[in-house]
């Protein structure tokens, strides 16, 4: 019996959180074997997510270096991936949303005729530089992928506007759902941070597109919040980006209801986002997680590629201004029946069974090439 030979790629930790559950169901199917293959884009961040999920990789590519620009980065990810298909000949790619590391791994198996399946496939702000690089990436990998894995109705219907073929897309579900669920299966951290008893809003912010004056206004508008509302913790696990970090510690250190901490191992993340009152954030995964646990997220954004939470009233867009934020939080935080209907909302993104609808397509699609 053949075993098919299937690669996963692997940059970041969110990419290391969303495939976890796909080796695991390429793991569980006799005829599949799986290499896990990292860039080293995220070293430090991915490896406890790979110690979380039993995973192991079989190489790294180790692409990262001082200072190195995003084409630097790009070329070295390229040359790295490349090298390592060449030697190792999968039947199959598979890479995860909008990195730079899913660009280059998309491109290096295109080059090497072996196919490509982007999970997480189709989603879109409509403005090519928004998020930066980000929205390009998963573009230019749509462009190349053989199979497209939507995760939504809508990131369906934006594949097919571009003119990708229907039979080559197949809507599965967010694998971030299935991550969730699995963790949240799990015994429960000890002395999570928020386990004093007092209700806490939990804030995340990250993205290269809220560095700057966009991060100084958020700051002002989480002093103005811990100051309107003594009686809550504003827990901030603090991004270790020097940009990102450094506005914080200066703006946001010295208050006693705000609470700066490291950032946490994702099994303890998942629980404080359960038991978060409401959720501050510009992550694309938590956007997709916490409406899942009945969480609303106000998000610090000012386009989502992740509207359909935005459309059944789970998240709100609220951007970065100050205003915005503060008057966005006090409603949530008021208004009880407002907060009733967006906890209550349900999450668009899947069942927790995307992974085994990865597989099954990817897997049955290889079985019936090799018959024809």
């Amino acid at each position: 019996m053949k075993r098919w030979h299937l690669a996963v790629l692997v940059g970041t930790r969110p990419e290391a959180i969303k495939m976890a559950p796909v080796i695991r169901a390429i793991e569980a199917v006799p005829d599949a074997r799986c290499s896990l293959v990292l860039t080293g884009q995220h070293r430090d961040l991915v490896q406890p997510i790979l110690d979380l999920f039993g995973l192991h990789a079989v190489h790294d590519v180790q692409v990262m270096r001082e200072h190195q620009s995003l084409g630097a980065l790009t070329a070295r990810a390229l040359a790295g991936l490349d090298a390592w298909l060449e030697a190792a000949q999968p039947d199959a790619v598979l890479g995860q949303g909008d990195t730079v590391s899913v660009l280059a791994g998309s491109l290096a198996s295109f080059f090497r005729r072996i196919p490509f399946a982007h999970v997480e496939a189709g989603l879109r702000t409509q403005n090519p530089l928004l998020p930066f690089p980000e929205e390009m990436n998963r573009r230019l990998t749509a462009q190349v992928a053989r199979w497209h894995f939507a995760p939504t109705e809508g990131a369906r219907t934006a594949l097919l506007r571009e003119g990708h073929p229907a039979a080559h897309i197949e809507v599965t579900g967010n694998t971030v759902i299935d991550a969730l669920l699995e963790v949240l299966a799990m015994p429960r951290p000890a002395d999570l941070p928020g386990d004093e008893g007092r209700p806490y809003v939990l804030v995340t912010v990250h993205r290269r597109e809220n560095h700057g004056d966009a991060l100084i206004r958020i700051t002002d508008a989480l002093r103005a919040l811990a100051a309107r509302y003594p009686e809550i913790d504003w827990i901030l696990p603090v991004h270790p980006n020097p940009s990102v970090r450094g506005a914080v510690q200066r703006f946001l250190s010295g208050f006693a209801n705000i609470r700066l901490i490291e950032p946490v191992p994702y099994g303890h993340f998942c629980w404080l986002m359960r038991g978060a009152r409401l959720i501050l954030c510009d992550s694309g995964g938590i956007q997709e997680e916490a409406p899942a646990l009945g969480v609303p997220v106000l998000v610090l954004r000012d386009e989502t590629e992740r509207p359909e939470a935005v459309a059944i009233g789970a998240n709100r867009l609220v951007g970065t201004m100050t205003e915005a934020i503060v008057e966005g939080t006090r409603a949530l935080l008021e208004d009880d029946a407002l907060y009733a209907r967006m906890a209550s909302a349900g999450s668009p993104f899947g069942d927790g069974h995307a992974a085994e609808r990865i597989v099954t397509r990817l897997l049955g699609d290889l079985r019936a090439s090799e018959r024809r």
